[in-house]
């Protein structure tokens, strides 16, 4: 035993000698500003401490919050933290959990502020737990304000505060409304608009107040808060953080002497829908530029009644976020007919181009293209060329002739399915996969939708996702990418006979089958319940509530006339709930806004073999870097795998998978997203596992990572219920082990 003594006048004989200086620890663990006795200690304890890989010990001033949804403003999911790295990511251990009690689609990347971490839980509460243990310390409920449903799929909260930071506060979307919650409390702050909340149908220039919600945290600048939404006539709003009152709105739909309008029918601002920008924002705080990604017009597979490239659907747009004002957009898809929204928020970087930095935003798209500008210009970092793609073969569509194709970088993903694609797993798979894509062969990644089958590849789920992709300092992106096949086929509204189909069933075909199926099935694995029997789970008033407030990924439908809403409700819940002996149930002709068109999509659907995996050769589901500064890929791995196929020696076949990737200075990528309820470290380097966790429900959402008292945590929601998979509703941290004090 050695024992070293250190003389000194301040050290009291009965407690433990401590700095004379203050100090604290990097994310790397090195100490600064320490005394020469602490100093002492610190190396003579180095070398009788064990060789393990532990969290170092540290002053609570050594925190690093994660205070934005996907880390930052920016939306890079980079945290400079690198307590956890390549050398001891093999050591992490669960920290804590918490079980929200709910059970469903758990989306959110969660924040973490001051050593407070909040959630938005599967059914919408707000929670407020210990950000070292997971100790609750709040819960909020929207149904302590008002009934009805709250929806499901919230993937994060915002936070605003002022400069100062005296002024904090949350806000959150449930149903139609937008709370703002206090944080210490968790109640409703009642100086925000009407005693807490703002109706988000307000302030949308349009007659009445429609019903629209909010999956996906909004963005602040200054005193500003930026969202845009589901539902809705298609908008971006900028409201006052302090008072919910709106400060400006950018009609993503133009209106008469607005740029864009005359890419739309005369009268197409007052009776077209979409184009909401749900996804996410991003913003350049230092220039106050906010960037947007929008959605698809609707309806998503017929145009006829919007000829037209319809500016701004599916377009990258750069405002002025002091004024909404318009200072460069980019139209990634034309006239989309086969739902291509935008499905991730920009993100910001900054790249060595041509022997200059630039500072650029990155775009990733459904069909796995990712597109990259300079964010202040908006000029492509490479050419983007006009390509032609198919005509369309169904009566009053005028499909676009051409579609943007970048030169750099290369596809993320299989742009096309041909018999050299399908799938390998088994003789059986083989045989029948190549048998279908002979009758229904698929035309590239834009098909035009048709009465004639076709398999969708890419598919209508990605390509990237909402979960978004990382960025680092290097400027090399991570994102991860889907690539499942799916089936597409539109049906006339007329029978085989040329009898018309009755008004209610059209009404259904349009609105309704495009996810619950032309046979009501629906699709449960993809999230779309059967309403065949209906009525045995639910009352014809609950389910004419969901259609006017929409719930899960049912946005809500109050375009429907009164009339319209009870006569597809007829259909659905057949003769025994039938509306014709309500009074008030008469037949009307339909508004502009909600004329069904001529033809319904089929429905969406998977294409999957006898035993349930995807029909197409794997990879299913893959990891990727891209080095921005060349534009090069620089390595991509599967992600995920099935337990059952790794058992017949198939390699690692990668996996659908939701939610996004965190970068971090450790040089890792944390990652779940996969189907097959683990949670993965890559090295950022090689793409190599150098960690993986199992977790008690699919990590279908973006983790985030944070330092409490000197440790880093990596935490993830985890709730499944994606791709078929159990769902559930936990958050699980992560962190090394703590060496004893």
């Amino acid at each position: 035993m050695i024992i070293l003594f250190c003389r000194s006048s301040n050290v009291s004989p009965t407690k433990p000698s401590v700095p004379t200086e203050p100090f604290e620890f990097s994310s790397g663990g090195r100490a600064k500003g320490m005394s020469w006795r602490f100093l002492i200690f610190v190396l003579v304890f180095g070398v009788f401490a064990p060789s393990t890989p532990a969290a170092p010990m540290s002053d609570s001033s050594a925190n690093v919050d994660w205070p934005a949804y996907l880390g930052d403003k920016g939306r890079s999911l980079y945290s400079p933290l690198e307590q956890i790295n390549r050398t001891n990511v093999a050591q992490l251990k669960v920290a804590w959990s918490y079980d929200t009690g709910d059970k469903g689609e758990y989306q959110a990347n969660n924040l973490i502020v001051a050593g407070v971490f909040y959630t938005a839980s599967p059914t919408r509460k707000v929670i407020a737990l210990n950000a070292t243990n997971g100790k609750e310390i709040w819960k909020w409920d929207a149904r302590s304000e008002r009934s009805g449903p709250a929806g499901g799929r919230q993937r994060g909260l915002v936070l605003w505060q002022n400069e100062t930071g005296g002024e904090q506060r949350l806000f959150t979307g449930v149903g139609n409304h937008l709370y703002a919650l206090d944080l210490k409390s968790g109640q409703p702050i009642r100086s925000f608009g009407q005693n807490g909340s703002i109706h988000l149908g307000t302030g949308l220039d349009v007659e009445g107040t429609p019903s629209v919600g909010l999956n996906t945290p909004g963005v602040t600048y200054k005193d500003l808060l930026i969202i845009g939404g589901l539902g809705g006539p298609g908008a971006l709003r900028a409201f006052d953080a302090r008072t919910g009152l709106r400060r400006w709105i950018f009609h993503v739909i133009p209106r008469p002497g607005e740029l864009g309008y005359d890419t739309w029918p005369a009268e197409a601002y007052k009776t077209a829908t979409g184009l909401m920008p749900w996804c996410g924002q991003s913003l350049d705080e230092k220039r106050g530029i906010v960037y947007v990604s929008t959605k698809t017009a609707e309806p998503d597979f017929y145009g006829g009644n919007r000829h037209g490239a319809n500016l701004f659907a599916n377009t990258l747009l750069a405002l002025d976020a002091a004024s909404g004002k318009r200072l460069w957009h980019y139209q990634i898809v034309h006239h989309d007919l086969l739902d291509k929204d935008l499905p991730c928020p920009p993100v910001l970087l900054t790249v060595t181009h041509e022997g200059k930095r630039i500072d650029a935003v990155a775009q990733g798209t459904k069909h796995g293209l990712l597109f990259v500008f300079d964010r202040v210009t908006g000029k492509p970092l490479w050419p983007i060329e006009e390509r032609p793609v198919p005509k369309s073969d169904l009566r009053g569509e005028e499909a676009w002739p051409t579609q943007p194709f970048p030169t750099r970088p290369a596809p993320l993903m299989r742009q096309g399915y041909g018999e050299a694609d399908v799938s390998t797993i088994s003789p059986q798979a083989y045989t029948n996969t190549l048998e279908r894509i002979r009758l229904s062969p698929n035309f590239g990644p834009f098909p035009t939708p048709s009465l004639k089958e076709t398999v969708m590849f890419p598919g209508f789920d990605g390509g990237m996702e909402w979960g978004g992709g990382a960025a680092d300092p290097d400027g090399v992106y991570y994102v991860n990418v889907n690539e499942i096949p799916w089936l597409m086929q539109m049906v006339e509204t007329r029978r085989a006979d040329g009898t018309p189909v009755s008004r209610s069933e059209q009404d259904y075909m349009g609105f309704c089958a495009p996810c619950h199926g032309l046979d009501r099935a629906g699709n449960p694995a993809g999230g779309f319940p059967s309403l065949i029997d209906v009525g045995t789970r639910k009352s014809r008033e609950q389910i004419s509530l969901i259609t006017r407030q929409g719930a899960g990924r049912m946005p809500a439908f109050d375009q429907l006339s009164e009339p319209q809403r009870n006569a597809v409700l007829d259909y659905v819940l057949g003769p025994a709930q039938s509306s014709a002996s309500r009074p008030e149930a008469g037949i009307a002709a339909p508004t502009a806004r909600s004329v069904a068109p001529p033809y319904a999509f089929s429905g969406f659907r998977r294409w999957l073999d006898a035993e349930g995996y995807p029909a197409i050769k794997p990879p299913w589901g893959t990891l990727n870097a891209v080095d921005l500064n060349t534009g090069q890929i620089k390595w991509k791995v599967p992600l995920g795998e099935y337990a059952k196929l790794k058992a017949r020696g198939i390699p690692p076949t990668g996996t659908e998978n939701y939610g996004g990737p965190v970068v971090t200075a450790g040089g890792l990528i944390f990652i779940g997203a996969s189907a097959d309820e683990t949670f993965r470290a890559f090295d950022k380097e090689t793409g190599a596992i150098l960690w993986q966790a199992k977790l008690p429900f699919g990590g279908n959402a973006t983790p985030s990572t944070y330092m409490v008292n000197g440790r880093q945590f990596i935490v993830i929601s985890a709730g499944g219920g994606k791709s078929g998979r159990p769902a559930g509703g936990s958050v699980v941290a992560f962190a090394l082990p703590e060496r004893p004090r």
